[in-house]
């Protein structure tokens, strides 16, 4: 698709870095991937991961409330 090499790669990490700034990019990461993982739940690529939050997650929570 893209032929991207790490010369260029370079180039728009620091071009990430000069618009947004250092302290706002593990922010913008964060979305990204929440984006990726979204958009592939929602398109049937992750079929296997689509099982319901809640039922797994009272067995394996071990600790007692406070």
């Amino acid at each position: 698709m893209f032929n991207l090499g790490p010369t260029e790669l370079i180039i728009i990490l620091v071009i990430v870095l000069i618009v947004f700034g250092v302290g706002r990019l593990p922010e913008i990461g964060g979305a990204l991937g929440k984006s990726i993982r979204e958009f592939r739940q929602n398109s049937g690529g992750n079929e296997a991961k689509k099982a319901d939050p809640a039922e797994g997650a009272d067995s394996t929570n071990t600790e007692k409330p406070a």
